[in-house]
């Protein structure tokens, strides 16, 4: 059981907090994992016209915690939970009740959430530094996007760290909190067979995929102008890239891992002018169909007059200039409105240097590790076996499951990161180092652009993306891997 802590959501009644915090916090109480003697404070400019049971009937009514909702449950997690009416631009009476409420329980943890726009993380923290909600048993966790290119990230970073201090700030990617990135780190660094195979000795090439069958339904006011180089690249891609080829640390603390990470992204290579045209292919949707339904382009779902420069999907190849990678190639792709929804990080190692078997030809796929992060976690070994249902000497692939966790002992990855942010475990948070050299990375891409007036190409809602996109890999050899043996469903 987890010691009790008092956890602060402003925003408490937004759209975040619905949809994930507050059905993983109430999973996580039915799991034995949140205390009962926790407080949860919900913060809303207007606060809710229900009693709390009610609207939280209501929240989980329309987003059903994973175990489903039983009434003593909800009882208990209703006493826990407080909404409270709450400004983020002025401080007052609202402000100095949210103090005193807090004084009672000062000896604990105290997480503050900011579930709210990046424009007023600054206020907030400032606010909280006035009330004196910044002590040393405090922590804020700030939700992406953190800014909008390096000069504001930068900004953001210095604010927030006038108030806060670098060890209680959790910049939260969500992704890093999923049960397969875990079993990615523990079976890297506890098995000898991983870290001997994991470099360019035996790796061919990394593919990281999040796909997403959606468009930019209710999100097209932050989209426009955003698009998915900012939105997805910056953050969740170059995380997942940076855990998948750091070295390994001396400890698995929170500094050890954020240094290695660090390094990674340092060891980007930087493209240039036409590098960056022949590496990275931007797109956005059109018209199309998805699962047998009409659907229309970006620009008709937001309902734009003239025509849009935001890109809905991304993909690039690149490399990071060090001894273990050298000329391994990573391929990162991200969009909108394709066919599936999933995500997922495919090491491809190399083939065989000799067949030992004529009658073997072009039958041996090479072996591959599967990282699936959603929809649900799942991690997989492919290689090659005899085919005992063959009468010749025929191969066959083969799938070796490596998942050793029940549904039931899993953690959703906003719960997990919670209750990290509360015990002070920033492993799976990123330091604002990280965020600003990412952004270096992203906005040098972004800048060529708009320099250079690289011409946005444009793929059919329900499609894999416009067909530069399948020459990035096929111009080397190689091909996206559900376009080869399928993802792991379809194997």
């Amino acid at each position: 059981m987890e010691h009790a802590f008092d956890l602060v959501i402003f925003g408490g009644t937004g759209d975040l907090s619905r949809r994930k915090l507050l059905p993983a916090l109430y999973a996580g109480l039915v799991a034995g994992r949140v205390h009962v003697d926790t407080r949860i404070i919900l913060t809303s400019r207007s606060g809710v016209k229900t009693t709390v049971e009610e609207w939280l009937t209501d929240v989980f009514g329309k987003n059903v915690p994973a175990c489903g909702v039983e009434a003593e449950s909800l009882k208990q997690f209703t006493k826990m939970v407080d909404i409270v009416a709450l400004g983020l631009t002025e401080g007052g009476d609202d402000w100095a009740d949210l103090s005193q409420k807090l004084k009672s329980t000062s000896d604990r943890p105290l997480v503050h959430f900011l579930a709210v726009p990046p424009a007023v993380f600054t206020r907030t923290c400032q606010l909280l530094s006035d009330y004196g909600l910044n002590g040393d048993n405090a922590r804020v966790v700030l939700e992406k996007p953190l800014g909008h290119d390096l000069e504001s990230a930068q900004a953001i970073n210095a604010d927030v760290g006038s108030c806060f201090e670098e060890k209680q700030t959790f910049r939260i990617d969500h992704y890093l909190g999923k049960e397969a990135v875990q079993n990615l780190l523990a079976l890297r660094f506890s098995n000898i067979m991983f870290e001997e195979l994991w470099s360019a000795r035996t790796i061919d090439h990394i593919q990281i995929t999040i796909a997403e069958d959606l468009g930019v339904e209710g999100r097209g006011a932050f989209y426009e102008g955003t698009g998915a180089m900012r939105d997805m690249v910056q953050n969740h891609l170059l995380q997942l890239l940076c855990l998948v080829a750091m070295e390994p640390p001396a400890r698995l603390d929170g500094d050890s891992i954020r240094e290695e990470k660090l390094k990674v992204l340092k060891s980007l290579k930087n493209f240039t002018g036409a590098e960056i045209d022949q590496n990275v292919v931007r797109a956005q949707y059109e018209a199309g169909a998805m699962a047998g339904e009409a659907v229309g382009s970006y620009e008709e779902d937001l309902e734009l007059e003239g025509d849009s420069e935001t890109e809905t999907f991304v993909a690039i190849k690149t490399f990071i200039e060090n001894w273990r990678w050298a000329n391994v190639p990573f391929y990162l792709r991200t969009g909108k409105r394709l066919p599936d929804r999933f995500a997922e990080i495919v090491i491809q190692f190399k083939p065989i240097p000799h067949s030992p078997h004529a009658g073997w030809g072009k039958h041996i796929n090479p072996n591959r590790f599967i990282i699936r992060l959603q929809p649900e976690d799942h991690l997989a070994l492919r290689m090659m076996v005899k085919n005992h249902g063959s009468a010749t000497e025929a191969l066959k692939e083969v799938e070796m499951n490596l998942d050793v966790v029940g549904e039931s002992g899993r953690l959703g990855p906003y719960l997990r990161l919670i209750l990290d942010a509360a015990r002070g475990d920033q492993r799976l948070f990123v330091h604002r180092d990280e965020v600003e050299h990412a952004w270096r990375w992203v906005d040098n891409i972004i800048e060529h652009w708009q320099q250079s007036g690289t011409p946005l190409k444009r793929y059919q809602s329900g499609t894999w993306g416009p067909y530069e996109v399948h020459d990035l890999m096929v111009r080397d050899g190689r091909q996206w891997f559900h376009e080869t043996s399928g993802r792991l469903n379809n194997g």
